[in-house]
């Protein structure tokens, strides 16, 4: 079996029933196109908008994609890209890729032009679906990108380089023939990337999928009668794979766009969601919004709502402690995993083991977990080491990067880069990582692409990214900044330089001092953590 079998299954089990919800609690009347950046201009009008479709609509819409894929030579092999914000189209073209035995690529909506082109040709992308937030940063790099895969754009007012999706599927059927697909088959590739740049390409095959799809329902007992409230970027794993414990039982998600604190509640209560699923920053909105009196939960109706998770970062245990004061009957668990094993659920804290917050838990559903020394040797226990996974959602390899994958795949093993312990009751504690990676509100920081473009200003003799604790987004990058000799500059200087950084990759803090590096030429990292750590734990709601 593999994952397109169950949306089939679903539209025929479940043929009527909801599967997905989109909800845009600000929907713009108005927008407006920039040539290399997607803006919303004040809005004439702003409407709640609502959209819902049947399982049979799902699968029909990813029935047509396919059809017009394979029309277009699209098979086996080949590779489609999505490039989109979240939508009710999303998962419906991500199943659609799938059908058809093609490989499917989402690309992070925060990309620049020029790792959009990078992306696509690593991954050796054919197609490239994208949508109206995106055009001015396609445009910037259409002339190359054309020259090597299909530029489709979904959305109103289709520019000139692209071919307008729904033109294309209006005349395809809205049948498919089931391909013929084995789990060892390739079926995604999903990029992350340490501290050394530009991303890299992971590849699953379809075990992968389904199995992700098993771990989610038997850590989360998720069934026919539960509502998933998906927030966080589709083209994350996270995401997805959480998503995919709704396609496995055949449930109801209801996809909301934005964060605020009001809008996930009311999306919760009008929607009966069960299960949220939330990063630290936006569990922190909420306990801070009830604090202030902001929100009074009396006004929506929470008694569908059974588990609260998190992932992709560290959890503090205070969070947890105060959210329970608030919502004392909601179950909670936390997962952990990487891009490289599917995302969440390697390792989970598990509902029932609420008392070790703070843990990230136990291996997972299907999941075996080893610590190691440098040499690869298991660690005794409450020792440190390098946290090792093994399991069906390993991915592949790193696609066109062999040195990389024998440095992270050995003996079937996945060394995960991250430091971790074991307590004698066998829960694993991250304790560092061992790449540089900052995690701010749930996305990826790689400090070496800031490093070298702060580098470039006149005055900078010497730079390093790090990054520091932050009460709502766990850390946020810190610049460390050595002058020139005989020069001064300011913190509105270096803030005004990276005004050409992408808003998310801006440092929120610059720190002028030395750099230190050791005898080799490497800077020394965690020296510059340990010396501003404690300084470093601010309120990022005060920041712009």
């Amino acid at each position: 079996m593999t994952i397109v079998n169950l949306l089939e299954q679903n539209a025929e089990k479940f043929a009527q029933d909801v599967a997905l919800v989109e909800i845009n609690p600000d929907q713009p009347e108005t927008r407006k196109m920039t040539w290399h950046e997607y803006e919303l201009v004040e809005p004439t009008r702003v409407r709640p908008y609502r959209r819902e479709i049947t399982w049979a609509v799902f699968n029909e819409k990813a029935n047509r994609l396919a059809n017009m894929l394979v029309a277009h030579g699209i098979g086996k092999g080949k590779k489609v890209a999505i490039l989109l914000m979240n939508c009710i189209d999303w998962l419906p073209i991500y199943f659609g890729i799938l059908k058809t035995g093609a490989l499917a690529v989402p690309l992070n909506f925060r990309y620049s032009s020029d790792e959009i082109d990078y992306c696509l040709d690593l991954a050796e992308a054919d197609v490239l679906i994208f949508g109206p937030e995106f055009i001015g940063r396609v445009e910037a790099v259409a002339d190359k990108l054309s020259q090597k895969c299909t530029l489709i754009y979904l959305g109103a007012g289709c520019p000139a380089f692209a071919d307008d999706y729904n033109d294309l599927i209006s005349e395809c059927s809205g049948t498919f023939p089931v391909c013929e697909l084995k789990e060892t088959d390739d079926a995604a590739i999903y990029f992350s990337s340490g501290t050394t740049g530009f991303p890299k390409a992971i590849l699953h095959n379809h075990e992968s999928l389904i199995h992700s799809c098993r771990v989610e329902q038997a850590h989360h007992s998720q069934t026919k009668d539960d509502c998933f409230l998906c927030i966080p970027p589709l083209y994350h794993t996270g995401a997805k794979m959480h998503w995919f414990g709704s396609l496995i039982t055949g449930s109801k998600a209801v996809i909301l766009k934005g964060t605020q604190a009001k809008n996930i509640l009311s999306a919760a209560s009008q929607e009966k969601c069960s299960i949220v699923w939330l990063l630290v920053p936006w569990a922190q909105d909420i306990l801070n919004a009830i604090d202030r009196g902001e929100i009074n939960l009396e006004d929506y109706d929470l008694s569908n709502w059974r588990l609260m998770h998190i992932g992709a970062q560290p959890v503090p245990q205070s969070l947890i402690k105060r959210w329970l004061e608030y919502f004392p009957e909601h179950q909670y668990d936390t997962n952990y995993g990487l891009s490289e094993s599917i995302g969440p659920g390697a390792v989970h804290l598990g509902v029932e083991n609420i008392h070790k917050v703070g843990a990230i838990g136990i291996p997972g559903y299907g999941w075996q977990v080893k610590i190691v020394d440098p040499d690869g040797n298991e660690v005794s226990q409450g020792d440190v080491g390098e946290l090792c996974l093994k399991g069906a959602g390993v991915m592949t390899c790193y696609y066109r990067d062999e040195k990389a994958t024998a440095d992270t795949l050995k003996d079937g093993w996945l060394y995960s880069g991250d430091m971790a312990m074991q307590d004698e009751d066998g829960f694993i504690y991250l304790v560092d990582r061992k790449k540089d990676v900052i995690i701010t509100g749930g996305e990826n920081l790689y400090p070496v692409q800031i490093e070298n473009f702060l580098a470039a200003h006149p005055k900078i003799k010497d730079v390093a990214v790090i990054g520091l604790p932050d009460s709502r987004l766990g850390e946020i990058a810190t610049a460390v900044i050595e002058i020139k000799k005989d020069m001064t500059c300011t913190e509105e200087e270096i803030n005004e330089f990276c005004m050409e950084l992408p808003r998310y990759k801006r440092p929120r803090k610059i720190i002028f001092a030395d750099v230190p590096r050791n005898p080799t030429g490497k800077i020394e990292k965690p020296k510059l953590r340990k010396i501003y750590g404690a300084e470093g734990l601010v309120d990022s709601q005060n920041k712009s």
